[in-house]
């Protein structure tokens, strides 16, 4: 691309930007309503209710909502840090400068030789499909922070395993970027670097690790994969009950453990894919490191107990950095992965009061959201391997002429 086309496409992608931005921006402050539940209640009710004990020096001991490692207090802090503007408003607008950092960090990479544009504009694309909730929740700022540590890479092992250390210490799935690293030092600088934020917080705040138990007793909350056999089975006896609990939508009631516990089973299969998958491998490219992270994420996403929105942006922003290489070959879980945020968003919140009562409509969406994750998955698990695990050649074929001529070794066609 010349330079004229070069400077079209940025001014075309910061224009999208720009004004979808300005619409999310406007959705959360409530200049617009859009249909469905409030999603800014998160920020303005428990976010703001965490910021007021944590600036005591202490965790919420006593709140189960607060499942969260030690360092999310950071995040939780940070609209502090701008004490001119309301609570709510300052994690907006933080919000926003980290959306804006990943799309610095992916137009500076997509500019390099054998990277493209392609994932900035996943991400331009992405996040707004998944409407305002990606500004009501914190995931975006810890989407930021695992964008970093891929795009540093094989180039600076040291960086990208100190950036998902950290990252690992606010949300705990940035570990899973780790999935692919080859050299040992970004295993190193990552559990260096998870070890002394957790050390750090657990000598200064009393309670950084009070989550840990907070997580034993939950359910099966009503997005997630084993939640819609749950909704199905409403509608042929199933007398269970969908109440709040632990801080999200949980199915609680008859069998709900053993859906549960499915669940897991999936996850550890998941786990015992990407052993085997990381044992075979024989080709590492540049771009594997993004396509072994967004297959990982996507695996123990779909698994999990627990599919909230916000968990997409997590997986847009790990699409769109696939998608910065040329050679990279995650094209359509990546599309893929777009159109279950755009069914998200009419899921939730537009929806939600459907997905509680798991009417045909609600249902249908989820079963849609869903089969898109679950399709995305194995597409990348796919592509993954394929791209990566070497294919051994078959053995020679002695092939024989006629009685007295000699042997020829050929190779099969």
């Amino acid at each position: 691309m010349d330079t004229t086309g070069v400077k079209r496409a940025l001014a075309s992608l910061l224009g999208v930007w720009g004004v979808t931005r300005l619409v999310l921006l406007l959705f959360v402050l409530k200049v617009f309503v859009l249909p469905g539940a409030d999603v800014t209640t998160d920020v303005s009710v428990i976010y703001q209710g965490w910021y007021e004990v944590l600036r005591h020096g202490t965790f919420p001991l006593d709140d189960v909502t607060w499942q969260y490692p030690p360092a999310a207090a950071l995040a939780i802090l940070s609209p502090g840090l701008l004490p001119f503007l309301a609570y709510p408003t300052a994690f907006f607008v933080l919000a926003l400068l980290a959306d804006l950092v990943v799309l610095s960090l992916l137009l500076h990479t997509g500019r390099r030789p054998g990277r493209t544009l392609r994932g900035a504009w996943v991400w331009v694309l992405g996040v707004p499909l998944l409407g305002p909730t990606v500004y009501a929740r914190y995931d975006l700022m810890v989407t930021a922070v695992a964008v970093a540590a891929l795009l540093a890479g094989a180039r600076h092992p040291r960086i990208m395993g100190a950036l998902a250390g950290f990252g690992a210490m606010v949300k705990v799935w940035p570990a899973l970027l780790l999935v692919g690293a080859v050299r040992r030092r970004a295993w190193a600088w990552a559990a260096l670097t998870a070890g002394a934020v957790g050390a750090l917080f657990a000598v200064a705040v009393p309670g950084a690790f009070a989550f840990l138990a907070f997580q034993r007793d939950r359910g099966t909350e009503v997005e997630s994969l084993g939640g819609l056999v749950l909704h199905v089975a409403r509608h042929f006896g199933w007398h269970g009950e969908v109440l709040l609990h632990y801080g999200s939508i949980e199915f609680l009631g008859p069998h709900v453990r053993a859906v549960s516990s499915a669940a897991l089973l999936l996850t550890v299969l998941a786990f015992g894919w990407l052993l085997l998958w990381r044992l075979s491998a024989a080709r590492f490219r540049s771009h594997t490191l993004a396509d072994a992270a967004f297959t990982a994420v996507l695996m123990f996403t779909v698994t999990s107990r627990v599919i909230s929105p916000q968990y997409l942006v997590w997986l847009v922003g790990l699409a769109a950095v696939c998608l910065c290489f040329r050679a990279g070959r995650m094209t359509v879980p990546a599309v893929l992965v777009l159109l279950a945020a755009f069914v998200t968003v009419l899921e939730f919140p537009i929806g939600f009061s459907h997905v509680v009562v798991s009417d045909w409509y609600g249902v249908t969406l989820l079963l849609l959201r869903n089969g898109l994750l679950v399709a995305a998955t194995g597409t990348a698990a796919r592509v993954l391997w394929r791209s990566t695990v070497a294919v051994v050649p078959s053995p020679p074929v002695p092939v024989r002429r006629a009685a007295g001529s000699e042997k020829l070794t050929q190779s099969p066609s």
